[in-house]
């Protein structure tokens, strides 16, 4: 049988498209596993994989030794997982990527319930609102929305978010409220800039009944952010009306800090998911997260504060 860590070496670099992020994935410099996949290519007698300047390709041989390997080392990768717990328990260090302030709002406070339950685990969370490379750079899990799904990786469903239009009490009073999101363009407006366009989002708002409409915004804004929490921020000073996600206003909603305006109008903009490799490599210290995250996200009711209407 090839050494372990020849076959780690080799799944990783076919998952993740090149030598340098299995290295990553496996603690390892590039060289160390070029050196690792040559061996076991050596010993087989085939190429495994086409390689070039910018990435690797799987040979035929290659597909068919990943199909026949995979699996086994999966079983292997867990049997070594499981030895490794520290008195029966999860361990380990858990790399997760998670957006800033929905992490901090809504994903830091329960670490404390999290680790009171596996002590083994250290938290190594990342707050960036940049999607990550799962498995190349090494993550254990990802929370976010809108990631593409590369081969290896699977997501579950946090809940579906809506986009609401809000304002402070201040800014309101002595204003008459909208009927209408045509009537939201004589209102002060906060608008987001697309920090991978560049461009200004568009709000359209779709009615309970169906009825789907795009608001013909002032040639003036009082105000641009590319930040949603920054845009958030100035809603409640008072500074006009905000088109945002559910969970950047849910707190000053319910405190009556932000009233939300066109209580039957929203937007859908799409799913938050938890992200994590396949489940055939997940060790212990993963699937405990995952399934602490999906178990208070369910407590919580997250789903249905997160929907409107």
């Amino acid at each position: 049988m090839e050494p372990l860590n020849h076959l780690e070496s080799f799944v990783q670099s076919a998952e993740g498209g090149s030598f340098s992020a299995a290295a990553r994935r496996l603690g390892l410099t590039p060289a160390a596993v070029s050196k690792n996949v040559a061996r076991l290519e050596g010993r087989l007698g085939v190429r495994l994989f086409q390689r070039s300047t910018r990435r690797l390709t799987l040979t035929e041989a290659g597909e068919r030794f990943l199909a026949q390997v995979g699996g086994a080392l999966a079983t292997l990768q867990d049997a070594v997982a499981g030895l490794a717990q520290d008195d029966g328990q999860p361990s380990g260090t858990l790399k997760v990527s998670m957006g800033q302030a929905f992490g901090r709002e809504h994903v830091l406070p329960f670490m404390g319930d999290f680790l009171a339950r596996y002590p083994g685990i250290v938290p190594d969370w990342h707050f960036d609102n940049q999607q990550v490379d799962l498995v190349g750079e090494g993550f254990d899990a990802a929370i976010g929305g809108g990631i593409a799904l590369s081969p290896g990786v699977v997501a579950r469903e946090l809940a579906r978010i809506h986009v609401v239009a809000v304002a402070a009490p201040a800014y309101l009073a002595g204003r008459a409220l909208p009927a209408h999101p045509s009537e939201l363009a004589r209102f002060d407006v906060l608008l987001r800039r697309s920090s991978p366009t560049g461009r200004l989002r568009p709000w359209t708002l779709r009615h309970a009944s169906g009825e789907e409409t795009m608001v013909d915004l002032p040639a003036r804004p009082r105000a641009i952010f590319n930040d949603p929490e920054a845009i958030a921020q100035a809603a409640l000073l008072g500074l006009g009306v905000a088109m945002l996600p559910m969970p950047f206003v849910e707190r000053g909603l319910r405190s009556g800090a932000l009233v939300r305006l066109l209580p039957a109008w929203y937007q859908d903009s799409g799913a938050v998911w938890i992200y994590y490799p396949s489940k055939k490599l997940l060790p212990p210290k993963t699937r405990v997260f995952v399934d602490f995250v999906l178990a208070r996200f369910r407590e919580a009711r997250f789903a249905q504060r997160m929907q409107v209407g």
